[in-house]
């Protein structure tokens, strides 16, 4: 029998860790693959990975010739090179490594499980632990700490692509993770080790996607300034420089093997897309009102449609300036800024299939800290908590539901919440998942996942807001995304597209 000694350790340990462990097992549930979609985001990455280990090249013609060509593959010298950044396709070799030696050649859907495994999901879980204890400084209450990390694991774009093989959140995770071992230096609660570490990471991020390099600005003056009057500055700045050397490199001598310059890029080299690549700076060009509506308001794509609780950070700036936290509300408005100005002034700003404006997914993280001290301000009002929860719960609900079905929107689908995801659901057409692997198809295969992101994200809010501000929150979230349902959908082109993603679904 279990002691009350041990039950009680128990009790702690899941109080402290269950949060974790819930996500962790809604994002190893499903595995969303569709061979038929052929997704030019996933296969030129998934080719690279095989022809480092297997070709021992950078050149993908191997896996071209093999799986086919993708929009996203460039042609350079006489060869066909993914038009990515490379640090996730890096990031993946030595696991793909050990389980090829092991195994045998894994095929290419247990290669995109690696990678998404490797490169995703564990990358994500780590940076959840670190970004726990970074929000104590913010929100006291552990409890509403959970909530805002599980908002962001659940309940945010940053949940498609930590299962998806993209490389937007493994960026984002960088480039946040170097600012909090930056401030975490600047504030003595690390060493100067952890500086180099910080380097590393912020280096790296360019290395797994290009545009994650435009929050370092921002974050480097912050960390500067923090360290301005201390002997350490000269030493600190000197170490940071050394980790970052590295990743910046390996990026530079890729560009030159594969595109004949360490300044050209595979987008330079992009053919398909090249009407979007090659003009400006990473396609930016001029500011565009449509850009800007649709990548924060439209139904299909829209930041704050699909994750209405990203509102709360504009409260929470002013929560943390109140606070004394004025340099981390300054870097949060500093990068807010120049990602909605980024997204607002490229020309390919829909970036195709996506569940969520993707390029800024490296913005995400740094509206964190003013949400959390925001909710911590309205534990004490359960009407305000139970509203800001209700719009964290239909954040849950899109991009859970999304990622159980097909993460992967048509841009020709004005409302595809419900043109897709509802009417893939009605119909029991879901994700390969670890329920169909057992044998129980269609939505009874996913309740476990459902019930379980489900109930972390309702145990987080009873937590922090109490069974008043639960209720709340369920009411509010159903009127939302019940209320969604009166947005003009259904048109004939949307049921052309649903036709082609069922059957990618289904496998027809």
């Amino acid at each position: 029998m279990v002691s009350r000694c041990e039950h009680v350790r128990i009790k702690a340990g899941f109080t402290r860790y269950g949060w974790l462990a819930a996500i962790a097992i809604v994002y190893l549930y499903v595995f969303p693959y569709f061979p038929r979609i052929h997704s030019a985001n996933e296969l030129p990455r998934a080719y690279l990975v095989k022809a480092i280990v297997e070709d021992h090249t950078f050149a993908i013609d191997r896996g071209v010739a093999t799986w086919g060509a993708t929009a996203d593959v460039s042609p350079s010298l006489g060869h066909q090179y993914s038009n990515k950044a490379p640090g996730s396709s890096l990031l993946a070799v030595p696991i793909y490594a050990v389980v090829r030696a092991v195994a045998g050649e894994p095929s290419l859907a247990v290669t995109l499980w690696i990678c998404r495994v490797v490169t995703g999901i564990l990358p994500m879980l780590a940076f959840l632990w670190l970004l726990g204890g970074f929000l104590a400084r913010f929100a006291p209450d552990p409890a509403v700490r959970r909530l805002v990390v599980t908002a962001y694991a659940l309940g945010s774009l940053a949940m498609t692509y930590s299962i998806l093989f993209y490389s937007h959140q493994l960026g984002a995770i960088c480039i946040a993770s170097a600012w909090i071992l930056g401030v975490d230096v600047a504030e003595r609660r690390r060493g100067l080790g952890a500086m180099a570490a910080a380097g590393f990471l912020a280096g790296a991020a360019p290395l797994v996607d290009y545009q994650a390099v435009f929050a370092a600005l921002p974050i480097a003056v912050s960390v500067v300034a923090r360290l301005w009057r201390r002997p350490e500055l000269p030493r600190a700045l000197a170490v940071a420089a050394g980790g970052a050397a590295l990743p910046i490199a390996i990026l530079l001598g890729y560009h030159a093997i594969c595109f004949g310059s360490p300044w050209r890029t595979g987008y330079d080299a992009s053919t398909t897309f090249a009407v979007f690549h090659q003009h400006g700076f990473l396609g930016i060009t001029e500011l565009r009102g449509e850009a800007l509506w649709g990548s924060l308001f439209r139904p299909d794509n829209g930041l704050v449609t699909l994750s209405p609780w990203w509102l709360l950070a504009i409260p929470g700036l002013r929560a943390l300036w109140q606070r004394g936290h004025g340099a981390t509300a300054l870097v949060s408005a500093s990068v807010a800024v120049i990602y909605v100005l980024f997204i607002s002034s490229i020309n390919f700003w829909r970036g195709g299939w996506e569940v969520g404006p993707r390029y800024i997914a490296a913005m995400l993280p740094f509206l964190l800290p003013p949400i959390a001290a925001q909710l911590q301000d309205w534990t004490a009002k359960p009407l305000r908590f139970g509203i800001a929860a209700g719009a964290i719960g239909v954040g849950v609900c899109v991009y859970v539901l999304s990622s159980a079905t097909f993460p992967y929107w048509p841009d020709t689908v004005r409302h595809p919440l419900y043109d897709v995801t509802f009417r893939l659901l009605g119909e029991g057409a879901v994700a390969p998942n670890l329920g169909s692997a057992l044998g129980v198809a269609g939505i009874a295969g996913i309740v476990p996942y459902l019930a379980i992101a489900s109930g972390a994200l309702g145990v987080a809010v009873w937590r922090s807001g109490g069974v008043r501000g639960l209720a709340v929150a369920v009411g509010v979230a159903l009127v939302i995304v019940v209320g969604y349902g009166r947005i003009s959908h259904g048109e004939p082109r949307a049921d052309t597209a649903y036709r082609s993603v069922r059957a990618a679904v289904l496998d027809l």
